[in-house]
């Protein structure tokens, strides 16, 4: 089901709204209770741990660890912006940082390259393996009701696409705001999902709502939704920023969708877009570029830092 076709109403216990999209067996609904899209029926949490913990990596995205680290030399840049602006919020003696699904690891490296106190959870048995192998300390697991309270107090908790694949983020918020310090920041990064260039690029392109992807992803935030789960869950947003629009692509007549190949070819090019200002010394013009696109509610990720009162 298209975007423009699907505008009836769902209701699913507590969980109704404006169906928007469909597919695979689940609807994707605008729903006033959670103040998000999300699918229905939402899968329980203890049945998908067994696909996280084994299956992910190795099946759903058997190439990602090595791609990570083919990416690193880039992904270093959005890794820095961020713990640059942590380092801007915060005095220099709080730097324990808490990276939730922290996957490869590669952040965690940055991190403790820079002088944090950096510990990861996550519960890819691969993931968790290949994070120790950078020197990260990481507990293999799920951040739930029975992990959360054995990993301490943070100053920093990070998510890093955690929030689009589990059946409720608004308890993993409040669990994360039990676990910051008095001041602390919490940073969400999510999929920029049902945007404007999305529709632009799906209308372009004559193709389906791509992004669309249930049971993997069951959620669909925006900038304005994720900030409002992260007031209701106790968090102030101070700042947002996003990353290349890769539907940008599509608008322009690259069609990458199902086509391995060509996205990577495109992805390349966003990658040697934001190298190039590093190469001319403009660091400062490419992040204003993306706090730029964010502020106007685009852009691939919705990013917002945020901070405990």
């Amino acid at each position: 089901m298209s975007h423009a076709a699907a505008n009836d109403s769902l209701q699913d216990g507590k969980h109704k709204g404006r169906r928007v999209a469909a597919r695979s067996g689940h609807d994707i609904i605008e729903c006033a209770h959670c103040g998000f899209k999300h699918a229905l029926p939402l899968p329980r949490a203890e049945d998908m741990e067994r696909a996280y913990r084994e299956d992910y990596y190795a099946s759903e995205k058997p190439t990602f660890l090595a791609r990570a680290g083919e990416d690193q030399d880039w992904a270093l840049l959005a890794q820095t912006d961020r713990l640059e602006i942590f380092e801007s919020l915060l005095p220099p003696d709080r730097r324990r940082l808490l990276d939730i699904g922290c996957g490869p690891g590669f952040f965690l490296e940055t991190a403790m390259r820079r002088g944090w106190l950096a510990h990861g959870i996550e519960p890819s048995r691969q993931a968790a393996a290949h994070a120790r192998g950078l020197g990260a300390e990481v507990t293999e697991g799920f951040f739930n009701d029975a992990s959360a309270p054995a990993l301490g107090r943070f100053d920093v908790i990070h998510l890093n696409n955690v929030l689009e694949h589990i059946p409720d983020p608004a308890h993993l918020i409040g669990l994360a705001h039990g676990l910051a310090e008095p001041g602390g920041i919490i940073c969400v990064n999510v999929p920029n999902d049902f945007s404007p260039l999305q529709i632009a690029g799906m209308t372009a392109a004559g193709t389906n709502d791509w992004w669309v992807a249930p049971p993997h992803h069951l959620n669909y935030f925006d900038f304005a939704s994720l900030s409002n789960l992260l007031k209701k869950s106790g968090f102030t947003p101070a700042a947002r920023t996003t990353s290349f629009p890769m539907e940008a692509f599509l608008m322009m007549g690259e069609n990458y969708v199902g086509d391995d190949v060509l996205g990577r070819a495109c992805h390349n090019k966003r990658k040697k877009f934001d190298l190039a200002f590093e190469a001319a010394g403009l660091k400062e013009t490419r992040r204003a570029f993306y706090r730029a696109l964010a502020e106007a509610g685009l852009g691939r990720e919705a990013v917002v830092i945020a901070a405990k009162a």
